[in-house]
């Protein structure tokens, strides 16, 4: 009589196979036959969707008024300049998730990514062409950077533009490309259990093993919803506020609030994950958050009152005291 399993067999082989330095092969193994692609598909749906990457929003050009103005001297119109600025990919230092950004060239030249790189950003794809000048010409122009995820169009990257800044579309996301393959392997006398290999090709923001990393990490708080404390037994204080609507709401991700990409990424940065956690803080910590603007503890302030609450408002202590073990549990 054959061995008949009562739990599925958990992969144990995780390899790393660098091919260059923005290239790697994931590799974990042995799965049994069909979950392989089972969490194959929805991680490579989290590289391409869910990474963080930098991006211009704006560009104030001297001289331009629309992209489809054009600047003496420059070979390149606005609309094509636009197009190769594009192509460059930025990487925000010293852990801003926003900048501003200001260039001057003098022709003759022939502008390329590597020339914009300074004390706030770094370029990663330096051979990129941008713009070609000629002779007794010069071009000054200032862009906004930011940090996002996926694609966002040019009417949503700003809220509030200056005079003569022109809104751009948005591509933040720095994996290039992500894709899977599944091959059997031998373990014991049974060919049939599978590896998966998934292929992880980033531009230079982010190494390919640390968009891997973030992806799981994604997947992992969208799959928290389904977790369950209901058969845990507990005192009495706690299983009431575990059962109140207060608590559920509070231990909701801060994505359930519907932030801007840059005030959810000063809060993500500072490890704050769960709706609550804004609560309990005072209005003081709050504006003490790490790179966190006026606009942005608005936008917060604004959000959690619509959610129902204030920031270092008033919490029944079940409420607080139950809260508290759910963060300090994460």
């Amino acid at each position: 009589m054959k061995k008949i399993k009562i739990i599925p067999l958990a992969p144990q082989e995780f390899e790393v196979e660098q091919i260059s330095e923005n290239e790697a092969n994931i590799m974990a193994y042995p799965f049994e036959t069909g979950f392989a692609i089972s969490l194959a598909h929805p991680l490579r749906r989290f590289l391409l969707s869910s990474s963080v990457g930098c991006a211009p929003i704006a560009i104030k050009i001297e001289g331009a008024k629309h992209e489809f103005d054009s600047v003496r001297g420059m070979l390149e119109d606005i609309s094509d300049f636009i197009l190769n600025l594009k192509d460059i990919r930025f990487k925000l230092l010293g852990g801003a998730t926003e900048a501003e950004v200001s260039y001057s060239f003098t022709g003759p030249c022939d502008i390329k990514g590597g020339d914009l790189s300074n004390d706030e950003v770094e370029i990663v794809t330096p051979n990129s062409h941008l713009a070609t000048l000629n002779e007794d010409s010069t071009l000054n122009f200032s862009i906004r950077i930011a940090q996002g995820i996926g694609y966002v169009a040019s009417e949503d990257t700003y809220d509030e533009l200056q005079e003569g800044y022109i809104a751009l579309d948005a591509y933040f996301t720095p994996v290039r490309s992500a894709t899977y393959k599944i091959e059997n392997v031998l373990v014991e006398d049974n060919p049939n259990f599978e590896r998966v290999i998934i292929n992880i090709r980033t531009d230079g923001q982010i190494s390919p093993l640390d968009a891997f990393r973030n992806s799981l990490e994604v997947m992992y708080a969208q799959l928290a919803v389904f977790n369950s404390e209901i058969s845990v037994k507990a005192p009495a204080t706690i299983e009431r506020a575990e059962e109140s609507p207060d608590l559920k709401k509070l231990t909701a991700h801060i994505d359930s609030l519907g932030l801007s990409a840059r005030s959810f990424n000063c809060l993500d940065r500072s490890s704050i994950k769960l709706i609550g956690e804004i609560a309990l803080m005072s209005t003081n910590d709050l504006k003490n958050v790490k790179n966190l603007g006026k606009k942005s503890y608005d936008e917060i302030v604004e959000k959690l009152q619509e959610f129902g609450y204030e920031v270092g408002g008033d919490l029944t202590d079940d409420v607080v005291s139950a809260l508290k073990k759910k963060i300090e549990a994460l």
